[in-house]
């Protein structure tokens, strides 16, 4: 049946699919994603470019567990464009029995209409981008939404049944001081979402505020309150009841009944996965593929059946071994020894001992023989750890 999932282990074959969406109303100036503004009028063709794709890539329908639709903003889309991505979607991407279909928002994009047109398409999770409730910090973040859009953006989320609410926040931004920060925590807190996301801003070569940086426009934020911000992020959260399970993600709840994204758990395991739009990435069977992230060619070639891949690497069981490290660290399950043996066919002690030994010499990393994660020491400084391993 075309419908079922695969039998084939989820780190060889796809259970999840991502869907890029890049019509925004506004760039921000931090935004490194494939997104473009005032193309409203691109919408249609990319949509018909979209199951185009999907036709050519899947050949049949192929059920998976999580589905995610990001951007861009793919609630800028009017009600009735969002019903036909919800039936592409649906038709090519079946979703099976208690899946998870998150789509990504901004908090003023959304009323009624476009609430209900999600749960119509049996969306069942949607991630907003607060990123802060103070105005200066939002102004500073090219962000066009207001504080008070994000209470209401849950409000008609959860009338019409999707209860499963993510928040995004970002810290170091320029001219935020802790105090603001944990003002912005402490509301997130109060609206009670099921899940949330801190992020340290990052400066990404290209972007606007790259080129602010470097001109001396905009002043980073000192490195050590950055690190106050992070760590009081996690103490706030933790006290409010919110799981902290990867670096920068939290979720409601514990064990089964636990709210973590389980769409991206996919990728910090190391899972496979598919990805359709343009700049959206798949790996599998240890071959990652990019899609162009240039809007014109991405509708030409998908329209015409030709593969939208710019980019194509295969990686040997060395460097899959190693990536696996590196992305299962991110989560605060770490990695457990005997499933990456079973995953990648190679005895992580074999292959990365002196890292082990580094650092939990220098108390980064803890290891009870069993399972080797970070350890809160560890995690405001993850990047550097992460990158030794490869």
């Amino acid at each position: 049946m075309p419908e079922t999932l695969s039998a084939a282990p989820p780190w060889l074959h796809p259970r999840s699919a991502y869907v890029h969406v890049p019509f925004c109303a506004h760039k921000c100036g931090y935004c490194d994603f494939a997104s473009i503004a005032n193309a409203e009028d691109r919408i249609d063709e990319y949509l018909s470019a979209l199951d185009c794709e999907m036709k050519r890539v899947l050949e049949s329908p192929r059920g998976v567990e999580t589905i995610f639709i990001g951007g861009g903003t793919p609630t800028h889309l009017a009600p009735h464009q969002l019903d036909r991505l919800m039936g592409i979607v649906n038709h090519w991407l079946p979703l099976a029995p208690g899946g998870e279909f998150t789509v990504e928002s901004n908090p003023n994009t959304l009323d009624a209409y476009k609430a209900a047109a999600l749960a119509r398409g049996g969306v069942n999770r949607v991630s907003l981008g607060a990123q802060s409730f103070e105005p200066a910090m939002l102004a500073r973040l090219e962000r066009t939404h207001d504080p008070a859009s994000v209470g209401k953006a849950l409000e008609l989320l959860r009338r019409v049944g999707i209860q499963n609410t993510s928040l995004d926040l970002i810290f170091g931004v320029p001219g935020q001081t802790p105090d603001a920060w944990r003002r912005d925590v402490s509301r997130l807190i109060e609206l009670q979402p099921t899940h949330c996301s801190a992020y340290g801003l990052t400066y990404e070569k290209g972007t606007k505020l790259w080129r602010e940086r470097r001109l001396g426009v905009v002043q980073p934020c000192d490195e050590e309150a950055e690190r106050t911000m992070y760590l009081d992020a996690i103490d706030l959260l933790g006290e409010a009841g919110y799981e902290q399970y990867e670096i920068s993600n939290f979720a409601r709840g514990e064990g089964e009944g636990s709210l973590r994204c389980r769409h991206n758990e996919a990728y910090w395991l190391n899972h496979a996965y598919w990805g359709f739009g343009n700049g959206a990435a798949s790996y599998e069977g240890g071959t990652r593929r990019l899609n162009t992230r240039e809007l014109n060619s991405y509708i030409q070639r998908s329209i015409s059946g030709v593969p939208a891949t710019t980019q194509e690497e295969t990686l040997g069981s060395e460097e899959r071994a190693r990536e696996t490290i590196v992305v299962q660290l991110r989560r605060l399950d770490g990695v457990e020894r005997r499933s990456f043996e079973v995953q990648t066919g190679l005895d992580i002690d074999e292959l990365a001992a002196p890292q082990i030994r580094r650092f939990t010499g220098l108390g980064l990393l803890a290891d009870d023989h069993n399972r080797i994660r970070l350890t809160r020491e560890g995690l405001p400084i993850a990047d550097g750890v992460l990158a030794a391993f490869l």
